[in-house]
């Protein structure tokens, strides 16, 4: 009898500390989570700061926040920056997919076949062409010809693999124009752009793109919070910021939003 109870209360023992434990990482989380909610909307109030001299560079440098007194790290980058699968010529999506290392054959077929899934192809392919080869390739659907919902939808195109998506994923968004602005680019961007520019598919190589109206800016805002219990949480915002109007009636609009987080140890 009496070992029976010792074990019944080392059992009671190790769940209470693994509940407490639980609960307490379950707090972290919550308090960093909200440090770094906050810090997304310190950068939006700073891109709306009339002064435009004191508004945070589009850069991707790092600014260290103090936010519920969680120590916060915020970067700005430029989304305008990023190629749009939507939009852009299938030459830029090509030279981006041979910048992160695909094949000139394999960047040729993938780009044709992103052009033909968000219906962005200067000739439309005959009725009944794709359905047959998605159908060749096993797959029981077809091209929507319409815009992405989301990055993640090009992992249904024919011939991707999650490693070319992966490597691409980085350099993309669903919320700049065709044409990306090179002078905040990175160095795979850049050398899609000048891909494309041989081909003749951009009227220049620095063609100016189609930014949004009134001085706006389409920045993707990402915050990074750390509470004392060494919960980290990550968020992730896609924000257009400028001057109070019909369209953006509180001066921004946030386009996107994602998150993820790491439990204390």
């Amino acid at each position: 009898m009496l070992v029976l109870i010792g074990f019944i209360a080392l059992h009671l023992s190790a769940t209470g500390r693994t509940e407490t434990r639980i609960a307490g990482n379950l707090k972290a989380n919550a308090v960093a989570a909200a440090a770094a909610d906050g810090a997304i909307f310190r950068a939006i109030f700073n891109l709306s700061d009339p002064q435009q001299d004191r508004r945070w560079a589009l850069d991707g440098s790092d600014h260290v926040l103090q936010v519920g007194g969680l120590r916060t790290t915020v970067s700005l980058e430029d989304e305008s920056a990023r190629i749009n699968p939507d939009t852009a010529p299938p030459a830029l999506v090509e030279g981006l997919l041979r910048a992160t290392g695909s094949d000139g054959g394999t960047a040729a077929r993938l780009a044709a076949a992103i052009a033909d899934w968000v219906g962005n192809t200067p000739v439309a392919p005959q009725a009944g062409e794709l359905q047959e080869q998605y159908r060749a390739a096993g797959l029981d659907y077809t091209p929507p010809g319409s815009p992405l919902e989301s990055i993640d939808e090009l992992g249904h195109v024919l011939g991707m693999t999650p490693e070319i998506l992966a490597a691409i994923r980085p350099h993309l968004t669903l919320f700049g124009p065709a044409s990306p602005t090179p002078d905040r680019a990175d160095p795979m961007v850049i050398a899609a752009i000048a891909f494309a520019s041989r081909s003749q598919a951009l009227s220049a190589p620095n063609a100016a793109p189609a930014l949004p109206p009134n001085g706006d800016v389409i920045a993707r805002i990402t915050a990074i919070a750390t509470s004392a219990a060494k919960a980290r949480v990550v968020r992730v915002a896609v924000v257009r910021a400028g001057a109070p109007q019909p369209m953006l009636p509180r001066g921004y609009a946030v386009l996107a939003w994602t998150s993820g987080w790491q439990d204390s140890d």
